[in-house]
């Protein structure tokens, strides 16, 4: 009885070399990403400890004091002080960027008798470190906020909840009535299926708090938007976009990407109201991005969002960054 055999498959020469040339580019990959970890570990434990040791004996002053003195007010000196109470072998500065609003003033005398700073030299140390502080901790009880609200389910029961979402209705609709709670009318301002609730389940009440905040404070905006929205080439679902947009600003929020607009915005501690105004610039941008761009279908949605996410992550990374309607 004979034997079953296969022929190898052949494989090309330019094939061969594509291989190899493939795993040549994944050696320096992995050869470079070595050398980034063990400079960043070489770093942070043994070369940073002496670099702040020579610059202290140097200027008679310690990092903290040097970014304050280097950095002008803003999002450039706050960042700053935060990444160098978080890389301190000092528990206490570690523990300072946690620190609760009422006891700022105390971690700040705490810093101050850790590190030997002498007030009457550096006299206007502590109010820089202060307001730093107040916008590292205000920073960090918004975002437990914004979650708070994210983790509210829409309840169409909670008063509450329907009267904010019939207010919706009329400041985006003001020249038609709601003919019923459950509708098909609710496509009109871009909502999925005849009831919104389920349209919030992911954002939560978060979702119709910030389409109820740029209805109310930028009503001609919005309403501007929802018509443009209804363009039979460009159109998007209003509702449903601007919930996507919540999920952006959200997590912008969640990775620290919005540090720097609020470090700028705000001088202490930041409000929800901060936050949905960068909401409603999200949402205002977005619309110009949309039509500047011209999508052929809203089926690419995804594809765009993406890259419009990619646009105000590059703003955000600019020290200075400023952004409003």
């Amino acid at each position: 009885m004979g034997t079953l055999t296969f022929a190898s498959p052949r494989v090309s020469s330019a094939e061969v070399e594509k291989r190899a040339w493939g795993m040549r580019r994944k050696r320096e990959k992995d050869g470079k990403k070595m050398i980034i970890h063990l400079w960043s570990y070489l770093y942070r434990h043994v070369f940073r400890f002496w670099i702040k040791w020579i610059l202290r004996q140097l200027t008679g002053k310690c990092e903290l004091q040097r970014i304050c003195d280097g950095s002008k007010k803003s999002a450039e000196r706050t960042l700053k002080i935060e990444h160098s109470l978080e890389s301190s072998k000092s528990k206490v500065l570690q523990s300072a960027v946690h620190a609760p609003e009422d006891e700022v003033k105390k971690y700040v005398a705490l810093i101050m008798k850790e590190k030997k700073i002498d007030t009457q030299k550096d006299t206007g140390f502590s109010l820089k470190l202060q307001m730093c502080l107040l916008q590292i901790t205000g920073y960090k009880k918004l975002y437990l906020d914004v979650e708070d609200l994210r983790k509210c389910p829409y309840n169409s029961s909670n008063e509450g909840h329907e009267k904010q979402l019939i207010e919706l209705w009329n400041l985006l609709m003001p020249h038609e009535k709601l003919k019923a709670r459950i509708t098909k009318q609710w496509c009109d301002i871009g909502f999925q299926g005849d009831d919104p609730k389920t349209d919030f389940r992911g954002m939560g009440m978060l979702g119709l708090v910030n389409l109820l905040y740029f209805s109310k404070h930028y009503t001609h905006e919005a309403r501007q938007i929802l018509t443009r929205s209804n363009n039979p080439k460009l159109g998007y679902s209003y509702a449903i976009v601007g919930i996507n947009l919540t999920e952006m600003a959200y997590s912008l929020l969640k990775n620290g990407a919005l540090k720097t607009y609020f470090y700028n915005l705000v001088p202490s501690i930041a409000q929800m109201d901060h936050f949905h105004r960068f909401y409603c610039y999200l949402a205002y941008e977005f619309d110009k991005f949309w039509f500047e761009e011209e999508p052929e279908s809203i089926m690419y949605f995804n594809q765009y969002r993406e890259k419009f996410h990619e646009i105000i992550k590059r703003r955000l990374q600019d020290y200075d960054v400023v952004l409003a309607l």
